[in-house]
Formats: C-alpha cells, sequence, structure tokens
C-alpha cells in the first residue's frame, strides 16, 4: 500500500474536528488531519453560530457546543461498537490511513467500523477482539505501512486519483482513465487469489496474491 503525503502532517484531533465540523455543514473540505484556513474557517462560523468567542480556536467551551461530536479525547477511553463520539472519528480517520477504511467518517463506530478495527488489529499481530485499546493506539500511531515491492501499472496512462482522504472518507486505490473494455494486466507476478463481484463498492474484481504477503487489486472492470 503506497503511503498517503497527508500521512506525516495528518493528527486525529484534526480530522475528528473537521468531522465535526462537516455534519454541521460549516467545513466543505477534505477531511484530512491537517489543520489549515478552512478547518480555522469553519471553527469560527460555529463559534459564532453558538455566541462563542470567534477565535477559530477548538478548545473546551466551543468542544462542549459539538455536543457529543466533541467527545471524548482521543485515546482516553477504549472504543468498541457502537461507540460515537470525537475519538471514533479519530479512530475512523486512523484506520482508514493505515489501509483500512469504514466508510464515512461520521464519528459512529457501527458494524463496518468493528470490521476494520479487527482486520488492523490482525494485520498488526494484536488480538482480533474489536476493542480499540492502548496496544491499538499505538500501533496507530506508527507510520502507515508502505508495500516493500515495486509494481508495473497495470494500465496505460497516468493515475487521476491517488490514494487518500477525499470529502468526508478515504479513496483506497489508484483511478486510470481507459476505455471502456481497455486490457488491464497485472502489476507483478503472483496468483489469481479471487475473481468475481464485489458488492462493497468495487464492482468486477480480480484480487492477485504475490510475496510477502502483498495483494494487489483491480477493480471497477467491465468484465473479467
Amino acid at each position: 500500500m503506497a503511503k498517503p503525503a497527508v500521512a506525516e502532517a495528518a493528527k486525529p484531533n484534526v480530522a475528528a474536528l473537521q468531522t465535526a465540523l462537516h455534519a454541521k455543514g460549516l467545513y466543505a473540505g477534505t477531511v484530512d488531519g491537517v489543520s489549515g484556513p478552512m478547518t480555522r474557517e469553519g471553527v469560527r462560523r460555529f463559534q459564532l453560530r453558538r455566541g462563542l468567542a470567534a477565535d477559530g480556536i477548538a478548545g473546551p467551551r466551543t468542544r462542549a457546543a459539538l455536543g457529543w461530536r466533541g467527545r471524548h479525547r482521543y485515546g482516553s477511553r477504549a472504543i468498541v461498537a457502537p461507540a460515537r463520539g470525537w475519538d471514533v472519528a479519530g479512530l475512523q480517520f486512523l484506520l482508514a490511513l493505515h489501509g483500512f477504511p469504514s466508510g464515512l467518517f461520521d464519528g459512529r463506530f457501527g458494524p463496518r467500523g468493528d470490521t476494520a478495527l479487527r482486520r488492523f488489529q490482525a494485520w498488526a499481530g494484536l488480538g482480533a477482539d474489536g476493542v480499540a485499546g492502548p496496544a491499538t493506539f499505538a500501533a496507530l500511531r506508527k507510520r502507515p505501512a508502505r508495500s516493500p515491492l515495486r509494481f508495473l501499472a497495470p494500465i496505460g496512462g497516468s493515475p487521476t486519483d491517488r490514494f487518500g482522504p477525499r470529502g468526508a472518507s478515504m479513496h483506497t486505490g489508484l483511478d486510470y482513465p481507459a476505455a471502456h473494455g481497455a486490457a488491464v494486466v497485472a502489476a507483478g507476478r503472483g496468483c489469481v487469489r479471487s475473481a468475481g463481484y464485489d458488492s462493497g463498492g468495487y464492482g468486477r474484481l480480480v484480487v492477485i496474491e504475490h510475496r510477502m504477503g502483498m495483494t494487489s487489486w483491480y477493480a471497477h472492470l467491465a468484465r473479467i
């Protein structure tokens, strides 16, 4: 998995703030965990709406005014479905950044979040119990993994969209523009692990298993 460029500067608490502002209709940017002018302006507009000092800083009073979306501080409690809150949004963001997305960043930890968490825990060598506690938080503090293998482009042309945050969710692959029916080839040597229709959003999908436990996925195919 390629590491998104935002990974180095991204912070779960900023992502949680952006998620809360997005839910209030006050942040239209990407939930990327990086504080910038749009994030601060969203905070300021929310503060004006709630009669708070409009300094653009999400302090205790601003967090309290956000209701459940402003609670609980990330890492202050164990998270298990069906939890919701500020810390859940931070967890959703970090899981996605490490390659285990669960859909929209919304601060609600449901079945898809539980599945993503267990998959991450198994990958990280932790007990896959679906409880995000100190060991899981420590594993998520590490840099997102990078593939030790080098792959070729499966189709001609340059990607039009890359892996990383997009809107209020995570874009989980590389998009290549191509004519309908254009040939797609394997990016490296391996064995086909599965080929068929994926109802989770990838459509016609081929998964190839390579060395060192790496897999490559080929989605949205016109035919297999």
